[in-house]
C-alpha cells in the first residue's frame, strides 16, 4: 500500500508540474500575442504619422476660398482632417510601410531575445 501511495503522489506531482508548464506556455503565447499586436499597432501608427506628414505637405500652399477660407481655424481643421485621413489610410493598408516596420520590429525582438541568454551565460 505504501508503494501505491508514493506512486500516486509522484503521479500527482508530475501532473501538477505538467499543468504548471502548460500554464506557463499559455502565458508565453498570450504575452507573445500581445507583444505582436503592440508591434503591429506601433508599425501602423508610424505609417499614419508618415502619411500625415506627406498629406499635410500637399496642403501647404493652399489657402482656401469661400466663407470659411483662410485663417487659423482652417489650419487647425486641416490638421485634424489630414490626421484622420492618414489614420484611415494606414488602417486600410497604407502605402506598405507598416508591414516592413513590423517585420523589422519582430526581427529586432528576436535578436534581443537571443542576445539576453548569451549575455547571462557570459556573466556566469
Amino acid at each position: 500500500m505504501n508503494t501505491l501511495t508514493s506512486l500516486n503522489a509522484a503521479s500527482s506531482a508530475k501532473s501538477a508540474h505538467a499543468a504548471l508548464a502548460a500554464h506557463k506556455q499559455i502565458e508565453a503565447v498570450t504575452k507573445t500575442g500581445a507583444v505582436n499586436e503592440k508591434a503591429r499597432q506601433a508599425a501602423e501608427e508610424f505609417e499614419a504619422v508618415f502619411l500625415n506628414t506627406m498629406i499635410s505637405q500637399m496642403f501647404t500652399g493652399i489657402d482656401g476660398d469661400g466663407p470659411f477660407g483662410g485663417g487659423k481655424a482652417l489650419g487647425v481643421w486641416r490638421s485634424f482632417l489630414t490626421d484622420e485621413y492618414a489614420k484611415s489610410f494606414a488602417k486600410k493598408g497604407g502605402v506598405g510601410i507598416a508591414p516592413e516596420i513590423y517585420r523589422t520590429l519582430m526581427a529586432q525582438q528576436e535578436v534581443g531575445a537571443n542576445a539576453a541568454p548569451a549575455q547571462m551565460e557570459a556573466k556566469s
